[in-house]
């Protein structure tokens, strides 16, 4: 009889590579091992070969680099979608992709169960099955590190170095970094190790080393540099002069903020599961894209409109955060930014320097914005009239007047 399929997200790492070699000797199945090229340049080298030696029986390698910057940061984007007032949502966002794919291959090659490397104390475990939930609810769903013979097994990382050692699995323990690292098209984070005490400098020099993305807001050039991004119903389509694919924009805005120290945040958040970790981010081309797309909704965005798609960005923020990505809430959501980003069209330019994304133009032929009626000056377009303010705050005084005096009758 055919052995059964599980199809593993495998980053190449020390836990995924043991993991799929568990899950082949524990469950006697064929592990199909599945990386999703998202952004993580270098990362991806040598991986196929790595997982065939490893054990799986195959692996998909697949370019989700258009779809991730296309299909899923631009909508977040049109969002406005910021975590706990900072957190850009680079690694919450690429789950739901990753968890998409894989059960699409899951499909294909008619396997019983989707596993993943995530540990049961991240956020992650949840992305990842919620969408599986969502997408695929007949799946099951392995997640080695929430089983306790898995744990037992592996209670250290010394333990899972042995093992890789004795099986042949091809891992670099020496090259063990104070800290953890994830990589995509609109971020990297880091976290864990040295990271994971709260009053620990980030920002020292001794920590320099520690960034991929950015360079250090001190050592940035001395020559800030200006930029033009061109938009069209939300979208970033632009940059200088030249069209861009969303991909090519990301590509773009992440040399170009890397350059000038931009896109550094350093936090304490709160995790879905109900504790709070220290990160820290890099995400250069996404702090860009984010202004710019503030500043072209400021000019064209009508007021009301922009209040009330304000009003739900905690509410999607912690959707994506919480991996509700294929929710109906969030996609409900989705529908209404969708709307409001009909008129977000236009020219932003703005000035890199020392890590700081600093507004210096706006325009639009559907702004909003109209210098005559705006002006301190006299209005040459007599479109509007001082004195009808009177009547204006007077209304909207009124219900104040009354609770202040009946305030003032208590008192008596």
């Amino acid at each position: 009889m055919a052995k059964s399929k599980i199809v593993l997200a495998y980053s190449g790492g020390l836990d995924t590579s043991v993991i799929l070699k568990w899950l082949k000797e524990t469950y006697d199945a064929e592990i199909i091992a599945f990386t999703a090229d998202i952004g993580q340049k270098e990362e991806l080298d040598g991986l196929e070969e790595k997982a065939l030696q490893t054990g799986a029986s195959k692996i998909y390698i697949d370019d989700l680099r258009d779809e991730f910057a296309k299909d899923f940061i631009y909508p977040m984007f049109q969002a406005g979608a910021l975590y706990e007032g900072q957190y850009l949502l680079g690694t919450s966002i690429a789950r739901p992709l990753i968890a998409k794919r894989m059960v699409d291959i899951a499909r294909a090659e008619g396997a019983v169960a989707i596993a993943h490397g995530a540990t049961g104390k991240g956020n992650d475990q949840v992305r990842f099955e919620l969408t599986a939930a969502a997408l695929a609810p007949e799946l099951d769903v392995i997640a080695p590190w929430r089983l306790e013979e898995f744990r037992e097994q592996f209670p250290g990382r010394a333990e899972m170095i042995a093992y890789a050692e004795k099986h042949g699995i091809p891992v670099q323990a020496s090259a063990a970094k104070p800290y953890s690292m994830d990589r995509n098209l609109l971020h990297i984070s880091f976290e864990s190790g040295m990271l994971e005490d709260p009053w620990f400098d980030s920002s020292a020099t001794d920590s320099k080393g520690m960034y991929v993305l950015s360079v250090d807001p001190e050592d940035a050039p001395d020559q800030a540099e200006y930029i033009e991004l061109e938009f069209e119903q939300g979208d970033c389509v632009g940059l200088n002069g030249a069209k861009l694919s969303p991909l090519e924009v990301m590509e773009a805005l992440n040399e170009l903020g890397g350059k000038h120290g931009i896109g550094r945040v350093d936090m304490v958040e709160n995790r879905f599961v109900g504790m709070k970790s220290r990160g820290v981010y890099e995400t250069p081309g996404g702090t860009i894209l984010f202004t710019a797309h503030r500043k072209m909704e400021s000019l064209t965005m009508d007021r009301e409109v922009m209040h009330l798609r304000d009003s739900l960005i905690t509410k999607y923020a912690s959707l994506v955060y919480n991996g509700f990505w294929f929710a109906p809430e969030r996609l409900a959501i989705q529908a209404l930014v969708q709307e409001s980003q009909k008129n977000v069209s236009g020219t932003v330019r703005l000035k890199l320097y020392k890590g700081n994304v600093i507004a210096a133009g706006v325009k639009s032929p559907v702004s909003l914005y109209n210098p005559d009626i705006a002006t301190m000056e006299a209005d040459p377009s007599k479109a509007y009239n001082q004195g009808d303010a009177t009547g204006f705050i007077r209304l909207n005084a009124l219900r104040l007047k009354v609770a202040s005096g009946v305030e003032q009758n208590a008192k008596k």
